[in-house]
């Protein structure tokens, strides 16, 4: 049985004919006469039964529809708690993200002062990866190349930033110098570089590719912090991003030409999530956050 079905055999109940009932439930007597068939396949004693020319209700369907009452009533106060939980302003919502997002957009989300109670979490995996993280989390912040493969359809989107890759050189390099790189300028250099699988190592073989020379990866390190003491140190070259990476005076970021070097940061999210208003509010929040972490000269 279910709720449509109960709320049918209550309204023949109290109407006292099939045809009052579908009048006041704006179907046909025929969807009447079916739910109560249906409705009839799974209780095994009469509930209905013929008075002249209506149908009228058993004393068991008559005792059925009285506990329908009750159903109904307890559904409402399941609907209304929902709702209400929906609508909390300050509700918990979870938000993952790889290394680099977490540093920018983190404390904004803990500044952002009256709303929802975040619980942040870092989430530090590869590309395709990102998506299956939504079934743990409200939020998830996710990032990938240009070139890389949409995000698939299961999850919705919200962008926050188009970000430039850059390269990072020592600032005592002679390549410090420059206005900006070519794949030629870096190609003969020892390099610093991201786990196979994880964004960012696609540009690097593109770079290579462009300069055609198969680059040197002498260290693999996804933490950006660190490779930007790496590169201070004179252990080669990487690509830093340009807004979400904390700027290391030892380390000079130059534009790379001939190459497309941007990736996309996006807040991932099951599509029912934004039915909470304090999902819909931390997405604000980080876009607002976004608009701050993006520097205005580049």
């Amino acid at each position: 049985m279910d709720e449509r079905q109960l709320r049918v055999l209550r309204e023949v109940g109290e109407l006292g004919s099939v045809t009052a009932a579908a009048d006041a439930l704006l179907v046909t007597p025929s969807a009447i006469s079916q739910q109560l068939r249906l409705l009839q396949r799974s209780i095994p004693v009469p509930l209905t039964e013929r008075d002249g020319r209506r149908v009228v209700l058993t004393a068991a369907g008559r005792a059925l529809a009285g506990a329908a009452a009750d159903v109904e009533s307890a559904l409402a106060r399941a609907r209304q708690v929902v709702d209400e939980f929906a609508e909390q302003p300050d509700a918990v919502v979870s938000v993952a993200a790889f290394h680099s997002a977490a540093a920018a957009f983190f404390p904004s989300l803990l500044r952002a002062g009256n709303g929802p109670r975040v619980s942040l979490h870092d989430e530090d995996v590869p590309q395709d990866e990102f998506p299956p993280l939504t079934r743990e989390y409200d939020v998830v912040l996710a990032h990938r190349l240009d070139h890389a493969a949409a995000w698939p359809r299961t999850v919705a989107v919200t962008p926050l930033l188009h970000e430039p890759l850059d390269v990072a050189v020592p600032v005592d390099h002679p390549l410090a110098s420059k206005r900006s790189l070519s794949p030629r300028d870096v190609a003969g250099e020892p390099w610093i570089t991201v786990h196979d699988g994880f964004p960012l190592m696609a540009t690097i073989e593109a770079i290579g590719a462009a300069a055609n020379h198969r680059l040197e990866l002498v260290h693999r390190v996804n933490e950006f912090t660190v490779v930007a003491e790496l590169v201070a140190a004179g252990g080669g070259l990487a690509l830093i991003p340009r807004w979400t990476a904390r700027s290391h005076p030892g380390v000079a970021l130059l534009p790379m030409r001939g190459v497309h070097a941007r990736r996309h940061i996006d807040a991932l999210h099951r599509p029912e999530r934004t039915a909470r208003r304090a999902v819909r509010t931390t997405l604000a929040n980080l876009q607002a956050a976004a608009a701050t972490v993006r520097k205005p000269s580049a």
